[in-house]
């Protein structure tokens, strides 16, 4: 493991200023602003040694600082949590190193505090940084470092790094190396691989975990371990069984996967009256079982037509294939010809910039755009997910898209094609399940824009809304168990988890019965007094 991941970055997300110290309490305190209650907690969290020569009250944060709200608030990613009644932490730690995450880790323990980790913030629910108990949150913003090693086709990388960061660091090396993952710039690497991951290479490399080779990860005793030292449970339990549900995540190490030096894009829209629903009736069949060097992502909206007050759907095909539009063309015109994809709207670009035109800007955007965690909007939702395993009919999409033209206006879909690589693996080979025989996975979302909070009256309206779709959606999505995906995770579900009939409520939806009776065992050597606990995190029984 490279030095830097134990060292102090000079380039950091908040200015760190280093100030000498003595031991005594009275020094910290000046240094430090303390809210009654924490007390202990600084106290116990101070060095205790000569041998330790900085200390910054920059990493220590309490709710009497200034600077608190900030902190807490800029990798708040779903801007619905931005209001005054969410439970916010007693204490916010921003280690630059492990001796940080560990002292941490042990004065949480030592005065009862619960513990939540944020790498990036997207938790759907708000998780990584809300609890209704005193906790402390750790916040990997200052542990951002990557560490990519062409050669090897692999990449260390800290928790604190965002996904946008991650591939500009690949592109700044190489263009014929990637990583399989998202495209939304701001997920914290931290989290994301706890979960599984997908993006536009899952058909052909399969999720984020499968390319996990290695990691850092400290247990609930502050050990520090690799693969090889935890064993092949943990190492199997925390690529998309909730990583932070068996201990805090310090690096990963990636396997990066071969790409073309140039990958084609293109996006085109189809509408009812250019004859959406056949077309996306046959996209079911064919976008899992083409080439799976081609992925095709669909967006589903209701939108009035033109100044009318009529609607219609409009369906968004936006498509990327590892090759050039020469291969690609012969491809759709003999696979999709229904789809009418033609030269001039495919462009070759690097997979860097294909990242960039999926998060919905041109291509010729600079593509340090990825590094601007400032420059990305975000999110003010509540989403729900689904897997597809028959094709939906004809007559099943048409009540679907009735339902999208009663909304209003806050509703998308968005659809991604599985198969390929992804049917590869078994069910069991890492938690994350939804393997073979899925034909697409279901992203389902209302958003509050317009509204003060999610608890107006409109937002109420567009849950119930969300709500109403999700039951209607019951006969065509997966069965025994409702699939749904873990990193969207949605406390509609179910958080009960004082025996297995409740968990299982949520648990078997997101990892599937055998996966999350795994989990549980594993759980209950590691973490066998759950100190890791969160709503809808694996528990101990």
């Amino acid at each position: 493991m490279v030095k830097k991941y134990s060292q102090i970055r000079s380039c950091v997300f908040l200015l760190v200023l280093c100030l000498s110290f003595s031991n005594s309490w009275a020094n910290l305190s000046s240094l430090v602003d303390v809210t009654p209650g924490t007390e202990n907690f600084i106290s116990c969290i101070q060095p205790k040694s000569n041998n330790v020569t900085s200390f910054s009250q920059q990493l220590i944060i309490t709710p009497v600082n200034a600077s608190f709200i900030p902190i807490w608030q800029v990798a708040v990613q779903n801007t619905r949590f931005l209001k005054p009644s969410t439970p916010k932490p007693s204490i916010i730690v921003t280690p630059v190193d492990e001796t940080l995450v560990q002292k941490a880790l042990f004065c949480a323990k030592k005065h009862g505090y619960e513990m939540r980790i944020r790498s990036g913030g997207h938790d759907y629910e708000g998780l990584s940084y809300t609890a209704d108990v005193p906790f402390v949150m750790l916040d990997f913003t200052n542990m951002r470092s990557i560490d990519v090693d062409v050669a090897n086709r692999s990449a260390w990388v800290q928790p604190g790094a965002v996904l946008g960061e991650l591939y500009y660091s690949i592109s700044q090396k190489t263009d014929t190396l990637y990583f399989p993952a998202g495209v939304c710039p701001t997920v914290g690497v931290g989290g994301y691989m706890g979960g599984g991951g997908y993006g536009n290479l899952l058909r052909k490399y399969g999720t984020a975990a499968d390319n996990v080779v290695d990691v850092r990860f400290m247990d609930v005793n502050g050990n520090i371990l690799d693969r090889k030292s935890m064993g092949k449970d943990l190492f199997w339990a925390i690529r998309g069984g909730g990583a932070s549900s068996f201990g805090i995540v310090l690096a990963w190490k990636l396997r990066l996967v071969p790409v073309p030096e140039k990958v084609t894009v293109f996006i085109l829209n189809k509408t009812l009256e250019e004859g959406a629903t056949k077309i996306f009736h046959k996209y079911q069949y064919v976008a899992p079982t083409i080439d799976r060097n081609l992925h095709i992502r669909t967006q589903v909206f209701a939108e009035y037509i033109g100044n009318t007050t009529k609607k219609t759907i409009r369906i968004m095909f936006e498509g990327i294939y590892q090759g050039t539009r020469d291969t690609l063309l012969p491809l759709l015109d003999e696979k999709f010809p229904e789809l009418g994809v033609r030269r001039e709207i495919c462009e070759e670009i690097r997979s860097i910039q294909s990242t960039v035109v999926f998060w919905g800007l041109p291509s010729s955007t600079p593509i340090e755009i990825l590094t601007n965690r400032s420059a990305i909007a975000k999110l003010n939702n509540k989403s729900k997910s689904d897997y597809v395993r028959t094709p939906i009919p004809i007559r099943g999409l048409r009540k679907i898209w009735r339902k999208l033209m009663q909304n209003d206006g806050s509703a998308l879909l968005m659809i991604n094609p599985f198969g390929g690589r992804m049917a590869d693996y078994s069910e069991s080979a890492i938690p994350y399940p939804h393997r073979a025989g899925v034909l697409l996975q279901i992203l389902k979302t209302v958003n509050f824009n317009g509204q003060t909070s999610d608890t107006t009256p409109t937002s109420l309206k567009r849950i119930m809304w969300l709500r109403s779709l999700d039951e209607l959606l019951t006969p065509y999505v997966s069965k025994n168990p409702r699939e749904a995906y873990s990193n969207y995770n949605d406390l509609d579900l179910g958080v009960g988890s004082s025996n297995y009939e409740e968990a299982s409520l949520w648990g078997e939806r997101y990892w599937k019965r055998d996966n999350f009776q795994k989990l549980i065992r594993i759980k209950a050597k590691v973490d066998p007094d759950n100190f890791f606990p969160r709503p809808q995190s694996i528990p101990v029984f």
